[in-house]
């Protein structure tokens, strides 16, 4: 792909979104992420061999630090990550305040000792010349 064209990105790569993947550790070898990329959660719908999954935005960096869900945003449910996945694009509506994502399942368990959260601060793309 081409400079100023945005891409998707599997997060997790080949793991995708579950229990126990360093999701940090995939961010900041995967970045740099750009505004109107996307990224796609794919996870496996409950069933009475997975543990469910969600995605959700937290506000700011004490809360993400904590796995604090308390004024956490539900962006997908248990259900939205099978098949293709869930898709979220970077918006620049965040101006330069960056994205907060975690697994909001079991209050707050996935994303402490499952370490299902990472943080993501996109860039505006560089122009071609």
């Amino acid at each position: 792909m081409g400079v100023g064209i945005p891409k998707r990105f599997t997060v997790g790569g080949s793991q995708h979104w579950q229990f126990g993947v360093n999701y940090t550790d995939w961010s900041l070898k995967t970045a740099p992420f750009y505004f109107n990329d996307t990224l796609v959660f794919k996870y496996d719908p409950p069933s009475n061999t997975t543990f469910p999954h969600s995605v959700s935005l937290l506000p700011n960096l004490r809360s993400f630090l904590n796995c604090d869900l308390k004024k956490a945003k539900l962006i997908a449910n248990q259900t939205q990550g099978g098949g293709n996945g869930f898709e979220f694009v970077l918006k620049k509506k965040n101006k330069k305040k960056p994205y907060y994502f975690v697994c909001g399942e079991r209050n707050g368990f996935h994303c402490k000792v499952g370490i299902m959260k990472f943080a993501v601060a996109p860039l505006l793309r560089p122009r071609p010349f």
